[in-house]
């Protein structure tokens, strides 16, 4: 039988890349707990129309949100649309006047005289004002959206009226500026302000300074861009950085509808980097979906959003129909407590939207690491090339070594940082398969061992092969922590590549260790010996089935990963997950839970009742899919580390009770196959 040695030296170097990794995982888990205030917020046109659907004065509205929970309202840039239903100002088209003029319906002399002079064109747009200060606010700023030659000041009468030259319909549409009485009213309300100013077109620092003069004064707690562009972009956001700077403004940042990254804004990521990253991710309920939640549903969903994703400002909307036998106010007002109520219960505080420091791990601590690394790869060749010799190892390990920590040196390690966090959560739950492999293969199996023991052996081999993944969950958050990817600014790049990696690199280990065809523990033909074998094997119609069955399988499972692809997900494991999240802390992702781990215990029982070698093999690789998940999981940086080890060790736990299950199904089954041939072997 051929043995395959784990070099003391490679392995030492491991251990030391660990300690790095635990160190540095201890400051992200520090780092992560002081940022645990999340900002409730909601639309402050949202409560002004709950207020009017029930017919409600507005301060009373605002007060009961304020006691339900809510600490800050989203103020946006007033338009004609709302305008039109507050009543401050008004805008005509001159196509409206002029037919007024016609048929003797315009009767002020004013108005009549203007046209009667010319004056009037019918494609302009024509505004009023009924309030001093808004108007002095709206002239200000129609002046720079359209410039001087496109807004012109007439005198009707005793009124000043603003004449545009400007389509009608898009008017009614267009920001107008932030409005300075609706932040007043939400300041003396008791609200935090969270600010939606958008962009000017060829934006300049005078427009810049105008859009923070206007917030003078204002409480402000965030700002969140409205429109596809940031304030100041491309040319100005020096000055936008500068304000915020100077007014400790948090930066909102709108996690995009696939949950990956943001909502792209030019400027955004530039404003981002500019600000130290003193930024909060943004997360709404989308408007087509929440009517279709509970309240109930909805609740989970804000706290299950801010733990595994570090949302840290919940803009939620309101209930357009009352739950239930609750009138509409109650409805939303108790959507709003619950809310709150079960962020406390989580641990979260309520206020301004928290942030996290400027971290960034030690470059020290990372090169260590890259070491642990490279030590990996090189044992991982070692163990699948026998000829590998140890100059040669002592030689890759000096060159992977230096390609690694060099960049890194000169502060040029992102690449690098990927590159190795990738190598990091493929390699080690490889690692771990394959040293379980080779502890296997040297056991004399006892005849007739108990079902009690093969468990008993297989709920610790799981248990210990979890472990020793974790190494590489390690590795692969320590590597990746900072803040930026904590916030999700950068991202773990090779996601489905480490759903795919690991079962090949196990693969390949195992057909170096059995032969597939003849059953031994000792395979005597290469790998590509065994490989030919297969391709030359006759195929059956059976075969083509299960090719056609395992091809559908791969699909679904490289489909269902990441967040772009739409592979559904059906209703019953919907309604499993949300039973798991009621459940615990941290719900098992799905390939280890109801795959990787069951598949694990299993080739534990085919290894001990010498099932066909094939049929091993084939739950060995089901098996690594569970590691390899396990340590992936890590790289979704935004989740909290505890969250992802909480996950991890729930899948095991729950993993190892479904596999057992399966086990006793399989034996049952067997015995009852095994009594019935006895039977039929009796009566013959």
């Amino acid at each position: 039988m051929k043995i395959f040695k784990y070099s003391r030296w490679l392995i030492a170097f491991i251990i030391v890349g660990l300690v790095a990794a635990m160190i540095v995982n201890i400051q992200r888990y520090q780092v992560e707990k002081n940022n645990m205030s999340v900002e409730m917020a909601i639309d402050y046109e949202g409560l002004v129309q709950l207020a009017q659907m029930e017919g409600i004065p507005i301060d009373t509205m605002l007060q009961k949100a304020k006691d339900a929970g809510i600490t800050s309202l989203a103020v946006y840039e007033t338009t004609f649309k709302k305008f039109n239903e507050n009543g401050k100002a008004s805008a005509t088209a001159g196509s409206e006047i002029l037919q007024k003029y016609h048929n003797g319906s315009l009767i002020d002399p004013n108005w009549r005289q203007l046209v009667d002079a010319g004056v009037i064109q019918g494609a302009d747009v024509y505004v009023t004002g009924n309030d001093k200060q808004t108007f002095v606010e709206l002239k200000e700023d129609l002046l720079r959206r359209l410039g001087h030659d496109r807004v012109q000041s007439l005198q009707v009468g005793k009124e000043e009226v603003l004449a545009l030259k400007v389509n009608y319909e898009q008017f009614l549409k267009m920001n107008l500026g932030m409005p300075t009485d609706e932040m007043k009213l939400v300041n003396a309300a008791g609200f935090y302000v969270i600010a939606r100013p958008s962009n000017y077109s060829d934006v300049s620092k005078d427009d810049v300074d105008a859009v923070f003069k206007r917030l003078d004064g204002i409480n402000i707690s965030d700002i969140i861009f409205s429109g596809d562009q940031t304030l100041g972009s491309p040319t100005q956001l020096d000055a936008t950085v500068d304000y915020f700077k100077t007014r400790g403004i948090t930066l909102g940042m709108i996690e995009h509808t696939t949950q990956l990254q943001f909502y792209k804004q030019d400027g955004l990521m530039e404003l981002a980097q500019a600000l130290d990253y003193k930024a909060a991710r943004v997360y709404s309920i989308p408007k087509d979906e929440q009517p279709k939640l509970k309240i109930a549903t909805a609740v989970e969903r804000w706290a299950n959003t801010d733990e595994e994703r570090n949302i840290r400002i919940d803009l939620m909307r309101i209930y357009e129909k009352p739950e239930g036998n609750m009138s509409l106010l109650a409805t939303n007002l108790k959507y709003f407590s619950d809310t709150r109520d079960l962020l406390q219960r989580s641990g979260f505080t309520l206020g301004k939207a928290g942030t996290f420091e400027n971290y960034n791990a030690s470059n020290i601590l990372r090169m260590i690491m890259m070491l642990g690394v490279a030590a990996a790869i090189v044992l991982y060749l070692r163990l699948i090339l026998p000829a590998f010799k140890e100059k040669q190892q002592y030689l890759l390990f000096a060159v992977l070594s230096i390609c690694f920590i060099v960049p890194l040196a000169m502060g040029h390690g992102a690449s690098v940082r990927t590159l190795t966090a990738l190598a990091s959560a493929n390699l080690f739950p490889a690692l771990a398969v394959i040293w379980l492999l080779d502890q296997i293969r040297g056991i004399r199996l006892a005849e007739n061992s108990s079902m009690l023991k093969i468990i008993g052996t297989g709920v610790a081999a799981l248990f210990v092969t979890g472990i020793l993944s974790f190494v590489g969950a390690a590795y692969v958050s320590g590597i990746l922590a900072d803040v930026q990817y904590l916030l999700e600014v950068n991202i773990f790049r090779g996601i489905k590549l480490t759903f795919i990696l690991p079962i090949i690199l196990v693969s390949i280990a195992f057909l170096r260790r059995y032969n597939i065809f003849d059953g031994s523990t000792d395979s005597t033909e290469s790998i590509m010996a065994q490989v030919k074998k297969i391709l030359n094997t006759p195929v059956y119609i059976k075969s083509l089935m299960a090719f056609f069955f395992a091809v559908i399988v791969i699909i679904v499972f490289i489909g269902r990963s990441g967040h772009t692809e739409g592979m559904p997900v059906p209703g019953i494991e919907l309604k499993f997950r949300a039973f798991l999240e009621q459940l615990l802390y941290a719900r098992p992702r799905s390939k280890e839970l109801l795959i990787g781990h069951p598949a694990f215990m299993l080739a534990v029982l085919a290894f001990y009742r010498k099932w066909p070698t094939i049929i091993f093999f084939v739950l060995v690789v089901f098996a690594t899919i569970g590691q390899g998940s396990l340590v992936e999981t890590f790289a979704h940086m935004r989740t909290p580390f505890m969250m992802s080890f909480d996950r991890g060790v729930g899948g095991i736990v729950l993993g190892a009770g479904l596999g057992i299950i399966a086990m006793l199904v399989v034996h049952g089954w067997q015995r009852l196959f095994s009594s019935k041939r006895r039977n039929i072997s009796e009566h013959e």
